[in-house]
């Protein structure tokens, strides 16, 4: 059969690994692990570990172990503590760094140069003594030698694939095994996308022969599968598909989220179409939306808005787009801590919403860079339309007070905000101002403090929601009065300045008065110095 070392979840909770290596030796009873060959980093000895098939110590019984499942390490501490077995890790380790560091970006190198672990598959014997293996493993023998002796090996391995849902009913330490023979046969096949989808498929159906292991053993297997294939294998994006779903089956988003910064790199390396692009977009937040994650979930039906062509009219106003804008939009003003919607109104999709859906335009207009009182007319416009569409009327409504909050802080140009035109603006009783003001200031849209003296609110800095014409003109007026206040300023500054010159010029003149009434000419430079030192000297002797 087959034996694995490392750890094989590069995309559930590992690294994205450059390469995975296949060996294929002449058959022995026990195939021993062989080291790799030396790495630039770290140079291994070159040594044959201990055979894969080990004695316990309780119970001296054979027992096979796997190293691509983390349960099987607390196991057999004797095999992991091996120098030989530490020399093949280190070193597969080496070269993986090497690698990252080389052909890769310094922002991806250094996670994987950090957390990269070897992934090796060991397998022993021809591609029809393997096959037949597997075949007499999962009770399919009969019907695959004969297809075998004819070297019709792609319809053997059609019918070990559509029996190997046998494999979820082995014994857990047999499962990784068994599992990689079956992955290498496929991809040894000349069409591997005809079979990668069954195999796929099998591993997100529970493991009933370790229900406790089973989101470990069957995340192993599936990022086996992705690391094996080529880092430019178009493939390898139908089984990130795959996990993604086994992802969100098991609610474990978390393990997947660490790997979607690198979805953008895989997809040059997989040359991957917009539609494709759209499609895993969609899957990602899906899974963000089940776990809980709105942000990210949010984030990604972005992504995926973003591919349609803004230069295709009969694209962006598809029924496709039009749902994933309405979901977006339905999310944007839900949401309790987005208060920017200028990135989802810039989307062509969702511009073309006016047509489609008007009312929804209007009310993320409204959200966009309206007021309290313009939402209020617009549900009584259109009365029980939020309840129909199951919107949060009282969400909505504490979200628009503290937009409208910001507007008014914004656009007051002294920077200071009667408490009388709070409560006016946001259609609350004055003893309800002080609270309101510490919650937009919790939700960072605006920074100041209250003087409960003077009532009024001090504004620091505030955001502004949009950043229109009329913010550029309101803009180019606070600009103008800076300007004309550095004008005054300076002529301030000049005036002091001539001043104190003058004043020195005074007291020169005083000076130069008082010393040429003593008998003493003062001058420039040395030549003055000179002057008065002799009148100083002559003094003296005069004096004497």
């Amino acid at each position: 059969m087959a034996s694995g070392a490392g750890q094989g979840n590069s995309v559930v909770a590992g690294v994205k690994q450059p390469e995975v290596e296949v060996s294929v030796k002449p058959k022995k009873t026990k195939p021993p692990v062989r080291t790799l060959p030396p790495g630039p980093l770290s140079p291994l000895k070159d040594t044959v570990s201990p055979p894969a098939i080990l004695k316990s110590k309780k119970d001296s019984t054979s027992t096979p172990v796997s190293f691509c499942s983390p349960t099987r390490l607390s196991d057999h501490p004797e095999y992991f503590s091996s120098v030989h077995v530490k020399a093949v890790l280190n070193g597969a380790s080496a070269r993986l760094r090497s690698f990252a560091t080389q052909h890769l970006p310094p922002d991806i190198a250094k996670p994987i140069a950090i957390m990269a672990a070897p992934q090796l598959i060991f397998v022993d014997g021809s591609f029809e003594e393997l096959a037949q293996e597997m075949a007499d493993y999962i009770l399919v023998g009969d019907q695959v030698k004969p297809l075998l002796e004819k070297e019709q090996k792609e319809e053997a391995l059609a019918v070990i694939v559509k029996a190997s849902s046998f494999l979820n009913s082995v014994p857990e330490k047999e499962f990784t095994a068994a599992y990689n023979l079956l992955i290498h046969l496929v991809l040894k096949a000349k069409e591997p996308k005809k079979f990668l989808p069954s195999v796929c498929q099998n591993l997100l159906k529970p493991i009933t022969s370790s229900p406790t292991h089973s989101f470990t053993l069957a995340s192993n297997a599936l990022s086996t599968v992705f690391n094996l294939l080529d880092q430019n294998n178009p493939l390898r994006y139908n089984v990130l598909m795959q996990i993604i779903r086994f992802i969100r089956q098991h609610g474990q988003f978390e393990l997947l989220k660490p790997r979607l910064k690198n979805l953008d790199l895989w997809f040059d390396e997989w040359e991957t179409d917009e539609e494709d692009q759209r499609k895993l977009y969609v899957d990602v937040a899906d899974a963000a939306k089940e776990a809980g994650d709105e942000e990210e979930s949010y984030r990604f039906v972005l992504k995926a808005l973003g591919t349609f062509d803004r230069d295709d009219q009969e694209e962006i106003t598809s029924e496709e787009a039009k749902t994933l804008s309405l979901r977006a939009g339905r999310m944007a003003i839900s949401s309790p801590s987005r208060f920017d919607f200028q990135d989802l109104r810039s989307l062509p999709a969702v511009q073309a919403l006016s047509d489609s859906e008007p009312m929804y335009a209007q009310l993320l207009d409204i959200f966009t860079e309206q007021d309290l009182e313009d939402y209020n007319d617009f549900r009584e416009e259109h009365e029980g339309w939020i309840e129909k569409e199951k919107l949060d009327h009282e969400k909505l409504q504490r979200k628009m007070r503290l937009l409208t909050f910001a507007s008014l802080a914004a656009s007051t140009p002294n920077r200071e905000i009667p408490y009388a035109n709070i409560a006016r603006a946001l259609q609350i009783p004055s003893e309800e101002v002080e609270m309101w003001t510490i919650d937009v200031i919790r939700a960072k849209l605006v920074e100041g403090r209250l003087s409960q003296k003077q009532r009024v609110f001090l504004v620091h800095r505030t955001t502004y929601r949009v950043f229109g014409e009329k913010q550029w003109r309101e803009l180019g007026t606070r600009v103008d009065q800076f300007k004309t206040v550095l004008d005054r300023l300076i002529v301030v500054v000049r005036k002091a300045q001539a001043d104190v010159d003058s004043q020195k010029e005074r007291e020169q003149q005083e000076l130069d008065r008082k010393m040429a009434n003593a008998g003493i000419s003062i001058g420039t430079g040395g030549e003055g110095r000179r002057r008065l030192q002799l009148t100083q000297k002559q003094r003296t002797d005069d004096d004497d």
